[in-house]
């Protein structure tokens, strides 16, 4: 049995809770709001984002940070935005034999750093786990079989979270390009917000799939450039977790995209779907492709949609007339 701590009460948090809890860890839910807490406690559910999974009373609900003093494994599941500020308030509650695991996916605003490279710079600690993959928090807290990969540059670490999360129905392979994995977890919810705009202006199966081939090769291009391995997008962090966020109704990603595809501007969409990481990566990923002169067309059309009002069938009309390539010229390089 392994102390959990569990930093942030939204979907994905709540069901690493509810699973981790089931296998008979000890576990602790924190949230900095305090209404989060009280609406779990009060309904035995997180009625917002996971109705109709129980919250077991032997879980623990916080917002005392005292609470995740002396865990085994602290887990970060926060928005990509809150990553640092988290980071830093727990910094005085964490030791340093704790296995710090980070399953946000995004780049920081401003840095354009990945996320656990951010958490390992605040805890000055290289036990920090990457982990991602085709996981739908909705389908984890219900058993359904899911597979996911932990990376981290330190291989004890990954293998420490392997060994403690996987179980019957969760299954975890370990890999040390924690680089890849991330870029691969952060840009997938672009292509995401792009495949629902195609199916909001109802585009078809073709443009889809085209869309979501061509986005790997775009993802794939900026993570090799910038260290990772190009197997790793052939994988369950890259084309694995691009596949499910682009197809399925439990992703914001691309709920958002079915809004704007339909007329809504994309701060409506954000508005009435929540927490929706696409549309910051747009931004982010689109820095971070300039500042190392990697050409991102998919990217940066939306990009310009959702940062520059854009008309949205000039996009498409943008893309479908770039000039001629060959398909099989390399992920890296910077020119395609």
């Amino acid at each position: 049995m392994a102390r959990i701590a569990i930093l942030g009460s939204g979907g994905f948090g709540t069901s690493l809770a509810v699973m981790s809890y089931h296998y008979g860890h000890q576990v602790v839910l924190w949230s900095k709001f305090e209404e989060e807490i009280n609406a779990i406690r009060n309904y035995g559910e997180n009625r917002k984002l996971l109705p109709g999974i129980a919250i077991e009373n032997g879980i623990g609900l916080t917002t005392d940070l005292e609470r995740i003093k002396g865990a085994d494994l602290l887990i970060f599941a926060v928005p990509s935005f809150a990553v640092r500020e988290t980071a830093r308030s727990v910094k005085p509650f964490v030791s340093e034999n704790t296995v710090v695991v980070n399953v946000g996916k995004g780049l920081e605003a401003g840095s354009l750093k990945r996320l656990s490279a951010v958490i390992g710079e605040e805890l000055n600690s290289e036990k920090v786990v990457a982990l991602s993959g085709p996981s739908h928090a909705e389908e984890i807290a219900r058993g359904m079989p899911t597979t996911i990969v932990a990376a981290s540059e330190d291989r004890k670490s990954a293998e420490y979270v392997q060994d403690i999360l996987m179980n019957k129905t969760l299954r975890i392979y370990v890999s040390d390009d924690v680089i890849g994995v991330e870029i691969g977890g952060a840009l997938k919810n672009i292509i995401a917000v792009c495949a629902g705009i195609c199916d909001g202006m109802g585009l078809g199966d073709n443009t889809k799939a085209a869309l979501m081939t061509r986005g790997i090769a775009e993802i794939a291009r900026l993570g090799v450039c910038m260290g990772g391995h190009e197997a790793t997008f052939a994988g369950l962090a890259g084309i694995g977790d691009l596949i499910v966020t682009c197809t399925s109704m439990h992703s914001r990603n691309r709920r958002a995209g079915i809004l704007i595809g339909q007329g809504l501007s994309a701060q409506q969409a954000v508005e009435r779907v929540g927490t929706v990481e696409g549309y910051h990566a747009a931004k982010t990923a689109w820095e971070l492709a300039k500042s190392v002169d990697v050409t991102m067309p998919i990217v940066e059309q939306l990009h310009g949609v959702l940062y520059e009002h854009k008309d949205i069938r000039v996009s498409v009309e943008n893309l479908m007339d770039r000039p001629k390539r060959h398909e099989n010229e390399q992920v890296w390089q910077k020119t395609l």
